[in-house]
C-alpha cells in the first residue's frame, strides 16, 4: 500500500496555527498582569497606581477661598459650567502657596481653540470659530475676557504726553 503523503502547504498551516496559538496562551500567562479581570476589563492595580500619584488639582472651592470676584464673574458668562483648572491648568500647588506659585495666565491661543475651533462634530449653537479668519494670530484674550467671553476686555486709556 501506498502511503499518504501530506502536502506542504497544510504541514505550513498546522505549524502556524499551532504557532498562533501557543503565542496566545504564552501571552496572556507572561504579559497579561495577574490583576486584570478584576473589575471587568481593567486592571485592578491601576486604581492603586492612581492613588499613589501627587495631587496636581486642586479644586474649584480652592478657587472660590481667594478668587470670589472671578468666580462670581465667571457664574454669569458662558464659562461658567468650566473648571478654572481646564484654562489654567492643575492649581494645587498655587492654592497650597499662593505668594510663590502664579496660576497660568491664558496667554496662548491653543487655550481657547482646544474647545472652539470650528469641527463639524459640535452643537451648531455652541460658539466655534476658524480662527486663521477670526482672529488670525492675536490672542482671544485681546477682544473677549476669559471668564466673560462674550464682552470685550476695557481698554486701558493711555495719558496724554505733557
Amino acid at each position: 500500500m501506498q502511503k499518504l503523503k501530506m502536502p506542504p502547504q497544510i504541514t505550513r498551516l498546522a505549524i502556524v496555527a499551532v504557532a498562533i496559538v501557543v503565542s496566545y496562551f504564552g501571552a496572556r500567562f507572561f504579559l497579561v498582569p495577574k490583576s486584570f479581570g478584576k473589575y471587568g476589563w481593567y486592571r485592578a492595580d491601576t486604581l492603586k497606581e492612581y492613588a499613589a500619584l501627587p495631587i496636581s488639582y486642586g479644586g474649584a472651592k480652592a478657587c472660590e477661598e481667594c478668587h470670589s470676584d472671578e468666580v462670581a464673574a465667571k457664574a454669569k458668562g458662558g464659562h461658567k459650567l468650566i473648571s478654572c483648572e481646564s484654562c489654567h491648568g492643575p492649581l494645587s500647588a498655587h492654592a497650597a502657596d499662593p505668594t510663590t506659585v502664579s496660576p497660568g495666565k491664558i496667554t496662548n491661543l491653543r487655550f481657547c481653540v482646544r474647545c472652539h475651533e470650528s469641527n463639524m462634530s459640535l452643537p451648531e449653537k455652541f460658539p466655534q470659530v476658524k480662527v486663521e479668519e477670526h482672529a488670525g494670530k492675536s490672542n482671544c484674550v485681546e477682544c473677549h475676557l476669559g471668564h466673560q467671553p462674550k464682552e470685550q476686555p476695557k481698554k486701558k486709556e493711555s495719558k496724554p504726553a505733557s
